[in-house]
């Protein structure tokens, strides 16, 4: 298996991490589901650093050269990632859970409306 990680520092963007949420929400996730090979993609943000990004999980099988839905959030922060690398992933686990789906996480948690 493999792991790519896309990490930017949104310091220089005019997109906020709500902004990036409000994008996961109403378009970015639904089309890194037809992808194949792509074990699991989960976008991850740090508000304490603003920061935002996303880890992807490849089975070792995967064409990590195929074509890719457009790159949004580039698009979108204005510029490339601060932060991409790969890497093999040695060992994989999942934890003793309540077999329900995840949390989808934030962006599809209860909207905030600025004041």
């Amino acid at each position: 298996m493999k792991a790519t990680i896309s990490w930017w520092d949104l310091s220089a963007s005019d997109q906020t991490i709500e902004s990036l949420r409000a994008h996961l929400r109403d378009e970015g996730v639904e089309p890194w589901t037809r992808i194949h090979g792509l074990r699991s993609k989960f976008w991850i943000s740090d508000p304490q650093t603003d920061r935002w990004g996303a880890v992807m999980l490849w089975e070792s099988t995967a064409d990590l050269t195929a074509p890719l839905p457009p790159n949004r959030a580039t698009e979108l922060i204005g510029y490339p990632p601060t932060l991409r690398m790969a890497a093999d992933v040695e060992a994989f686990v999942e934890g003793v859970h309540s077999g329900r789906a995840a949390d989808p996480g934030p962006a599809f948690g209860p909207v905030r409306t600025s004041s």
